[in-house]
């Protein structure tokens, strides 16, 4: 049983979601939190995982690292999501079977599900279509991550579980031009706007794909949730249940940074959409107990807040 007393290892602790759970679990009251930096471990290298494993003996893992990024970036980086995603999640799943520990939860995308399934997604949909293109080496290095857990699940008995979470967003985003998700990208765009006093947008696509969100502590709220929860389904999906057009959070954030001041919102329909809708059906994760709790609104402003104190701003 894990108690507040377990060992548990987050890898991934400085990014988006890995902050998050290791925020959660103090709160909660955890105190032996293990955490590493790239500079004292990497992830892909096989040996030195086994090793920090073998030496730290967690009682639980969070794989919440990855490499993570917009379409642009895994469009222009296929080879290195593909790569290090696999590497990194293989690791740290056949080492923790090495260690002998039993119990992790790996963190997947709702990018594994086939471009073109039915609304709202069900976890049966995965393997079932074609995967959207411009993130599709991200994707199958997810499903493959997937898969090890279920298999080493099958055949050693381990409990090995795995969420996928809607986009996410919160503090500690990546705001880097190349590498960031629709979310920070729309702040860093809306907040520019608002230092120069402008009141036009330049958005990729069309505007109408429809995308769910999700605040960062609620994924890390759920992560813990399921982390002390016994289940009989390896993946389980995690979101809001709840979708909105691009242009739709464009003006909604607007709104929430510039109190109630219109934008005119120009498309690049040279840059592709993306998936036209994904949202998820997340009835499996409520008929455990579990759902998202943040206002949309609040995440906003709390999230708006977090990139101006990390942007120094």
């Amino acid at each position: 049983m894990i108690n507040l007393n377990s060992k548990i290892y987050v890898a991934g602790h400085n990014g988006l979601v890995g902050s998050a759970i290791v925020r959660k679990l103090k709160k909660n009251g955890y105190k032996k939190i293990i955490t590493a930096t790239k500079n004292k471990l990497n992830l892909t290298d096989q040996n030195k995982v086994l090793k920090f494993l073998k030496k730290k003996k967690p009682d639980f893992i969070f794989i919440a690292a990855a490499k993570v990024g917009g379409i642009l970036a895994n469009n222009t980086y296929k080879a290195d999501f593909i790569y290090q995603n696999i590497s990194i999640q293989s690791n740290l799943i056949h080492g923790a079977y090495l260690c002998g520990i039993n119990n992790l939860i790996f963190l997947g995308s709702s990018c594994v599900y086939p471009r073109d399934c039915k609304q709202p997604i069900k976890e049966s949909y995965l393997l079932t279509g074609k995967l959207e293109n411009t993130n599709e080496a991200y994707a199958i290095a997810k499903i493959a991550g997937i898969k090890m857990c279920e298999s080493y699940n099958e055949q050693y008995e381990t409990n090995y579980k795995c969420l996928m979470p809607t986009n996410t967003f919160g503090p500690n985003d990546n705001y880097t031009d190349l590498v960031s998700h629709f979310v920070p990208s729309l702040i860093k765009k809306i907040h520019k706007m608002k230092e120069s006093k402008n009141d036009k947008i330049i958005l990729w696509g069309s505007g109408k794909p429809k995308r769910e969100l999700i605040y960062v502590d609620d994924i890390a709220d759920a992560c813990i949730f399921f982390m002390k929860k016994k289940t009989k389904h390896s993946i389980i999906n995690i979101g809001s249940g709840k979708d909105y057009s691009i242009e739709y959070y464009a003006r909604l954030f607007a709104k929430v940074i510039f109190k109630n001041k219109k934008i005119y919102i120009k498309y690049d329909k040279s840059k592709p959409d993306g998936t036209k809708r994904k949202v998820m059906d997340i009835s499996l994760a409520k008929k455990y107990g579990w759902s998202a709790k943040k206002k949309l609104k609040k995440a906003i402003e709390d999230t708006y807040k977090s990139y101006l104190k990390e942007m120094k701003l």
